[in-house]
């Protein structure tokens, strides 16, 4: 596949988009495995780019080592293991454009209802059942397509954490998540050699983008770090979700 200009092309940019979301910019991330799911399968694609999330969890979990939220990361990763079982045993059932359509669906509900419904009031408190459960959607979500984000956002943005708590708790979520769909993406038989080969080509242009993610972070004042992020979720979830309609069509 490195000998594909345009597989070739297509896995730098994800990378790159991959090394921002990791940064910082969390729902960027999702454009990675539908952007090369253009040329290969959306499962190959996420087990290509499996080992360079690994790493860059790892740099990012450093890095925000000390800005996350414990209640958060408690409610959300029990949650999340049932997630990425109920994935791993529908996998070969559920098809790819039906859960695109879930997640753009919750993730455009999601940003409408903060545009034009009523924010919770500054010293909301959110339900641990209200975790648990999107916990588990982020975690199924995640492992099947690697869009994890909508739901994760749709329970933590309306607490208005502070950017770097909201940072931080999001690398501690998800390096836990990707670390638990190994052992699924393994029993699926999405590793080979090839794969393993084009991901580890790809870690200097990971790192290096990942780094600069967390400088830009850093320099965005706290509100726009917010709107983008409102943004970014509702131009991506309009494209999972015009994604799903056509290949349903």
């Amino acid at each position: 596949m490195l000998s594909d200009p345009l597989f070739l092309a297509i896995c730098i940019v994800a990378v790159i988009i991959l090394g921002l979301a990791k940064g910082g910019f969390a729902g960027i991330g999702m454009l990675a495995t539908p952007m090369m799911a253009l040329v290969i399968p959306p499962l190959q694609a996420a087990a290509i780019l499996l080992p360079i999330l690994l790493l860059q969890d790892a740099i990012s979990v450093w890095t925000y080592r000390k800005d996350w939220d414990r209640w958060n990361v408690k409610v959300l990763l029990p949650g999340a293991v049932v997630g990425v079982c109920i994935a791993w045993v529908l996998a070969a059932h559920l098809s790819d454009a039906m859960v695109r359509l879930i997640v753009g669906v919750i993730g455009l509900v999601f940003v409408l209802n903060s545009w034009f419904g009523r924010l919770p009031p500054e010293d909301h408190q959110p339900k641990v059942s209200h975790g648990v459960f999107w916990g588990a959607v982020t975690g199924f979500t995640s492992t099947m397509v690697q869009a994890g984000s909508p739901p994760f956002q749709f329970f933590t943005l309306p607490q208005r954490m502070p950017k770097l708590t909201f940072v931080g708790t999001n690398a501690i979520v998800f390096a836990a998540i990707n670390l638990m769909k190994v052992i699924p993406y393994t029993a699926l038989g999405q590793f080979s050699t090839e794969s393993l080969h084009i991901s580890a080509w790809m870690m200097p242009l990971a790192v290096a983008t990942n780094y600069f993610g967390i400088w830009l972070v850093r320099v965005t004042p706290t509100g726009l770090f917010y709107r983008l992020a409102y943004i970014m979720v509702f131009f991506i979830s309009i494209g999972l979700t015009w994604q799903a309609i056509r290949a349903m069509v």
